[in-house]
């Protein structure tokens, strides 16, 4: 039941919060001790590059810049990818220095922005894992809990066939006795639901196409429906049983729960500063 509660939660975005790639990070600002001044026990140099401490920090920094494309790598393959990879932004990032390449106005222009980008990341993320706090985080969930409150859901079964006169042939079964999980898998053309007897298990009106939802939601436990034609083909439901959705458990949605409250604070903030701000548009008169 998470996620259409998660659906409800659809978090505001403040703009902008696309992290930097860290290796272009790194590059530009020639970090010559692998980019991690902080040096610690829990933070262990894993290789060196002419000298040049590469630690567990860079590697990790490394991986989150890759994205899915170390995800899809073994664990020995990612960690060998990844030192190389940072091993080769150092060495080109001291091969730039040695060509003067801080002195271009280019570089200047992309320092200055990256900055300022980075300062607004971190303020943002500070202030958003500052306002989920677990009473932040009950408020959002209680409030809509109460929006579910009133909400409808039903379990049916389903069988799926070409033509109406097929659904006319299989409604004419049903009613002589035939089972319907039975003839379900023998006749059905959803193939998911067919192996489970044509169970659709319990949805909300909105989670199937209007004319399936319709109909089943006008049935009472036990009834059978009329064909119902929809995009798919003709449908002969069931209803099984109907009741109000049940609220999932606040500890099962408590990180979007988290994620929400802190992508809301963060909107928040940047609305407020826009609002506050004199802002000029000299390309258009």
């Amino acid at each position: 039941m998470i996620a259409p509660f998660a659906t409800r939660l659809a978090p505001p975005r403040a703009p902008g919060l696309k992290l930097i790639p860290i290796a272009a990070l790194a590059a530009v600002l020639l970090l010559p001790a692998g980019g991690t001044p902080a040096l610690s026990q829990a933070d262990p140099v894993v290789a060196k590059v002419n000298g040049a401490e590469i630690r567990q920090s860079d590697i990790d920094l490394a991986e989150e810049d890759l994205g899915q494309q170390a995800q899809q790598m073994t664990a020995e393959a990612k960690r060998e990818y990844l030192v190389g990879y940072v091993a080769d932004i150092m060495l080109a990032a001291k091969m730039a220095e040695g060509k003067k390449v801080t002195d271009q106005r280019e570089f200047k222009q992309r320092l200055a922005f990256i900055r300022n980008k980075l300062m607004m990341e971190l303020m943002l993320q500070a202030e958003g894992k500052a306002a989920a706090t677990d009473q932040a985080m009950r408020k959002v969930y209680d409030e809509a809990i109460t929006q579910m409150a009133a909400e409808m859901e039903v379990r049916a079964r389903h069988i799926l066939v070409a033509t109406e006169a097929e659904a006319k042939a299989v409604l004419a079964e049903l009613k002589k006795g035939t089972d319907f999980a039975e003839l379900a898998k023998l006749k059905s053309k959803d193939p998911g639901a067919a192996a489970e007897g044509g169970d659709l298990g319990y949805f909300a009106k909105d989670q199937m196409v209007p004319e399936f939802a319709d109909a089943a939601f006008k049935l009472e436990k036990g009834q059978l429906s009329e064909p119902v034609k929809s995009q798919f083909g003709w449908h002969v439901i069931r209803v099984e049983d109907k009741r109000k959705k049940p609220a999932p458990e606040f500890e099962k949605v408590k990180e979007q729960l988290e994620t929400f409250v802190a992508r809301r604070a963060q909107a928040e903030i940047v609305a407020k500063l826009r609002e506050g701000a004199k802002i000029e548009r000299l390309d258009k008169r």
